[in-house]
């Protein structure tokens, strides 16, 4: 019912973003491009972290793409009653179809990202790299609608919250920033001991990014029950915000 207005939505976050930039779409390859330079110096070359036998510029790249897409999709609906506050105030329409063009236009800029990724994938591959992409490929699909129920499900419990505490707003910067570096996202999670592993597991993007890497590069340490805890959490998570993310449509006017 509400399709063409969910691709008003998209085509206008694109356009908008990118209207009065300089190299526009552009950005969405530099961005990923960057952070892996930047984590192959710090991480690979200063720190020397392992990347489990992976050249160390696929390894980051390929966590970065996939964390990438779902920070983008957590922070911009997070703000999703503060920042379309008055164009909730002049119209109604399920408000739930702004985070979900979000997720739709953050998706765009994912697959751009990672026909990079694979580019670079191929690349290393024919150079004679120790890179296996196998047939589980197919599963990412499934990993990617996880990935966006995930962050619609904590950007809409966010952005209600916001409504009546408006310093999370500020805090979300950090939180995400904090929160990736609790993933395995410049790391592989071998090196985490077996005793915390089941902690490293209560972190849903541990599995994504894990199950990520081993579609595209042979080689990931999660184990069947690090996804089942993973898709457990990110039920009740989607299904918590969702529930208090209607409750608070209705009324959140009065507090923002």
């Amino acid at each position: 019912k509400y399709k063409f207005l969910l691709f008003m939505l998209v085509k206008r976050d694109f356009v908008v973003f990118y209207k009065q930039t300089i190299l526009g779409p552009l950005w969405y390859i530099i961005q990923p491009l960057v952070n892996t330079l930047v984590f192959t110096i710090i991480f690979g070359k200063v720190a020397k972290i392992s990347t489990d036998e992976i050249p160390p510029f696929l390894f980051y790249m390929c966590g970065t793409v996939a964390w990438t897409y779902f920070a983008t999709c957590l922070s911009q609906t997070s703000n999703t009653f503060v920042s379309n506050k008055d164009l909730f105030g002049k119209v109604y329409f399920p408000r739930i179809v702004v985070p979900i063009s979000v997720i739709l236009i953050s998706l765009l800029q994912f697959l751009i990202q990672l026909s990079i990724f694979i580019s670079f994938l191929i690349y290393y591959k024919i150079n004679g790299s120790s890179v296996n992409p196998n047939l589980n490929i197919i599963y990412i699909p499934l990993v990617l609608i996880q990935l966006g129920i995930l962050s619609l499900g904590f950007g809409i419990l966010i952005s209600s919250l916001t409504t009546k505490y408006k310093d999370l707003t500020f805090v979300m910067t950090f939180f995400i920033q904090i929160w990736m570096f609790a993933t395995p996202v410049v790391y592989p999670l071998s090196i985490i001991p077996e005793n915390y592993k089941l902690l490293a597991y209560l972190n849903p993007m541990t599995s994504v990014i894990e199950i990520f890497r081993g579609c595209f590069l042979g080689t990931s340490s999660i184990d069947f029950n690090g996804i089942i805890i993973s898709l457990a959490i990110t039920l009740v998570v989607f299904f918590v915000g969702f529930f208090y993310f209607n409750k608070v449509e209705k009324s959140f006017m009065d507090t923002v």
